[in-house]
Parts: C-alpha cells; structure tokens; sequence
C-alpha cells in the first residue's frame, strides 16, 4: 500500500536513489529538467574520448514501478499550498517534497540543454577542440582538475597539456600529500606541465592567462575545474532565499529537513549537511531521508524516530588517471590515510567509471 505524494525534485545521485528507496512506499513524482538521468562521474572522459559520449546518458524509463518521471524545471515550491510549480504552471501536490538539484559543474562535466541530443552536441563539441588544441590549459589541482588533465594527455599524447593550481599540493583537499605527489608524478612523467601557487585568471588579450605574480600563459584551449556552484538560484527567485546560507547551500537540520519544516527535505551537493560533496555521501543522506520520510508518513500508526545524518568520515576518494591507473585514498581510524595504487583505483572506478553499477540503480543491465 503506498500513501502520501513525494515529489523529488532533481534527478542526479541522490533523487535517483530517493525515489527509488520510496517507490513501493509513496506515489512518487520525480521532477528533472533533464530527459536521462546524467552519469556525471563518466562526464569528463565523455568529453575528451568520442567512444564514450552516450556513455553517462541513461535513461530513466526503468527506474520506478510505481511512480513517474516528470520532465521539467521546478519554479518554486509553494509550502502554503503544499505543491511544486512548474514552468509550464502545472503545479504538483506534495505530502513531502524533497530538493535534490545538485550543483552545477564546470565545462565539461556539465550536462548542456535539456536534451540528450543537446548535450551529445556540446560533447562533441569538446572533443573537436581537444583534438585540434596545440596547448590546453586545465586551471584546478583537485580531483576533477587531475583527472581531466590525464584524460587529455592521453587523448593527446601530441599537445602540450598545462595543469595550474593554486594550492602548494595537488588534490590539496584531500589532506594527503602523498596523494597530491603520486598525481604530479603521474602528470609529469606523462610530459603535462604542472604550475602549483599559480592561481590563474583571463590575460587582457584573447587566448591568455595570468597568473598571481604576474606571468602570463598562452593557451588555445582552457577549462576551469575550480569547483561547483549548487542549483538553487530558482529557490531564492521563488521566495525561499531564508533557505540558504551564504554560499547558496540549502540550511538542513540533523535529519536533513528544510527550515525545520517536517515535509522538506533536501538531500545531496545541494545541502550543508557535509563539506565534501562526493557521490557516496549523497547517497548516504537520500538513504538516511527515505526512511525519516516513511518516518513521517507513518507518524500516525508508527513510532519510527527520525536518524541523524552523520557526516561520511570513511569514504575512499578514487583519482583515475585515465582507465589505466589512478590513485586512492582510503581514510584509516586513527591513523594516517592509506594511499592504494593501481590495482585497486581501476577496478573500483578508473576502468568503467561506476557506469555498470549506475546502470543497473536504474533498471538496466550493467553493460
């Protein structure tokens, strides 16, 4: 028996997981600007390699039994009415609705348009300028920066590759020097350029980078993974802007509801509930939501406490440098963080980009 009307809105990591943990217990309505659900973490290698554009698109036709996909851009969620307004001015009653927008992320590991057909475009686009590129500059030493500069080197073994981080160290947010030493290891004897303390920014002329102290950079090429910016401009625009906090985070309590309202929720990047914004911490908290929303739905014939997100302290981060190598670390109570290697960084992600394991979260086989 399902009861209650849960609209997710925002199809990424964490609305897929939710609306599928709600499925067999609610009617569940999932709202996303998107027509596929888009595999991210396959988005960077997508945008260099032909052979790999179709890759992060999956569809979400198999993803509920019971509930619906609803394709479209939320405008605001109305608490007093107790429903989601759309852009076409449809409006969707909620019991309990759940944001679930994500973060926006730089070129290309953004999905552009609304289509699959748009995105597969801006793809494409990529890839052509990657390969007719004589220097490409990436601008960001974290894991994103790292990973996308090992895509292009080994898409082009012939271009010059620059890779300029501010911070001292690579993968500096990961608090393990010797992370950030196996990746410059990795880059440099890969014949890519790295300049760390080089925070960068555009050079007066066209096609030129300036770094702090003055030195400038001619690139024909640059991308910029610098970090993410979370989806919730439409919630300041729709009235809700009390919601957030100053870096544009929707303000969750311990239970990850919005506002100390019972039937809000928000869940993923979106949220403050945990500085590191990685794949499995979004799921942990649309995990942990599921069942406070049951919880809640239930309150009248169950007494189900609500759980406490606690933020995820033991999660390992896995580096590829493309689908031969990589490095990962894996947080040790008590002690220093162990650094893996090869081995275990391919045939945990860098091989196939967890694109077995997504597919199969949506219904499909795993090839």
């Amino acid at each position: 028996m399902r009861d209650g009307e849960i609209v997710v809105i925002g199809g990424g990591y964490a609305g897929v997981r939710l609306a599928k943990r709600l499925d067999e217990t609610a009617r569940v309505t999932l709202v996303d600007r998107k027509d596929v659900f888009f595999h991210r973490i396959a988005s960077l290698r997508a945008g260099v390699r032909p052979d790999w554009s179709v890759t992060p698109f999956i569809p979400y036709d198999r993803l509920l039994r019971n509930g619906r996909v609803v394709v479209g851009k939320a405008l605001r969620v109305d608490t007093a009415g107790r429903e989601v307004v759309l852009a076409t001015g449809e409006r969707l009653p909620y019991d309990v609705v759940v944001i679930a927008t994500g973060a926006d992320y730089p070129e290309p590991a953004r999905f552009t348009g609304t289509t699959t057909d748009e995105a597969l475009k801006s793809f494409a686009g990529h890839q052509q300028k990657i390969a007719h590129a004589e220097h490409i500059l990436v601008v960001g030493g974290g894991p994103s920066g790292v990973e996308l500069s090992a895509e292009i080197r080994l898409a082009r073994p012939d271009a010059r590759v620059t890779l300029a981080h501010s911070g001292r160290s690579l993968l500096s947010s990961t608090g393990v020097e010797r992370a950030g030493r196996r990746a410059q290891t990795w880059l440099e004897s890969h014949d890519v350029e790295v300049r760390l303390d080089s925070f960068m920014s555009p050079g007066n002329d066209f096609g030129t980078y300036r770094d702090a102290h003055g030195n400038i950079v001619a690139a024909d090429l640059s991308f910029w993974a610098t970090g993410t910016t979370p989806n919730t401009l439409w919630l300041r625009l729709g009235g809700h802007g009390d919601w957030l906090n100053g870096s544009g985070h929707i303000k969750v309590d311990r239970s990850l509801r919005v506002g100390g309202r019972p039937d809000v929720f928000a869940v993923g990047d979106v949220n403050d509930a945990t500085e590191h914004k990685i794949t499995p911490a979004a799921l942990a908290q649309a995990d942990l939501a599921a069942w406070n929303i049951r919880a809640h739905l239930n309150a009248g014939r169950h007494r189900k406490q609500p759980r406490h997100y606690r933020p995820v302290q033991r999660t390992p981060l896995i580096v590829p440098f493309g689908p031969g190598d990589g490095v990962t670390v894996v947080p040790v109570p008590g002690g220093e963080n162990a650094i893996l290697g090869t081995r275990t960084s391919v045939l945990a992600k860098a091989k196939k980009l967890m694109t077995p394991y997504m597919r199969r979260q949506l219904g499909y086989t795993a090839g």
